[in-house]
């Protein structure tokens, strides 16, 4: 084979690898925004989220949680490959592990420190303590978690997400609240039913 066929194929794969990485992302639109299937014309109020309010009027809640806003929240963002989420940290609570499976993360601390870590593809863990203003990139689909180290002081933090639709797969959840066979997990985990059993239990507490 020659070498220029050698370098036609090489750019035709190329082009494939480029094409195909540009459509990993949301679809893109051919429009300003979309409108929901049975309203024909919006206001202000439809490109508005109020969901967030509560991060500064309620009480810090005792256990770690997550305001979402994303494009099941806030119809508007379909298109828009955007979205985002507040999360609040208790003393000493943790966002169990898990992955955004269409979207990278950006985790900005607005108060408080945050130990933070992911795994990649290598099984390599990278971590970091957070302050108050760092900001840290969970790639994309890679297994991550934050936690809140400090026994008294709350942490908040306000993640962006590159999908109007990031997915999150919880792996405890996945794994353990699922209707996975027990026995699969047992052996998947090289334990014995009794173990699994119990770790079920102790996420339904």
């Amino acid at each position: 084979m020659s070498f220029s066929k050698i370098k036609m194929i090489f750019l035709v794969l190329v082009a494939l690898a480029v094409s195909q990485t540009a459509k990993a992302g949301d679809p893109d639109i051919l429009t300003d925004f979309i409108l929901p299937p049975n309203l024909s014309q919006v206001d202000g109020n439809f490109f508005t989220f109020t969901g967030l309010r509560s991060l500064v009027s309620d009480p810090i809640p005792p256990s770690f949680k997550v305001l979402k806003a994303n494009m099941e929240q806030l119809p508007a963002l379909n298109g828009q490959s955007v979205s985002g989420a507040a999360l609040v940290y208790p003393g000493q609570s943790v966002n169990p592990v898990h992955t955004h499976p269409r979207s990278a993360e950006l985790l900005f601390v607005i108060m408080g420190s945050l130990e933070v870590g992911f795994v990649d593809s290598k099984n390599k863990l990278y971590t970091q303590t957070l302050q108050t203003g760092d900001m840290f990139v969970f790639p994309k689909g890679l297994v991550h978690y934050q936690y809140n180290a400090d026994s008294k002081n709350p942490a908040i933090a306000i993640s962006a997400f590159g999908s109007a639709n990031p997915g999150t797969i919880s792996l405890p959840n996945t794994l353990f609240n699922s209707t996975i066979d027990d026995n699969v997990l047992a052996l998947s985990f090289k334990t014995d039913v009794a173990t699994i059993s119990k770790i079920k239990a102790g996420l339904q507490g």
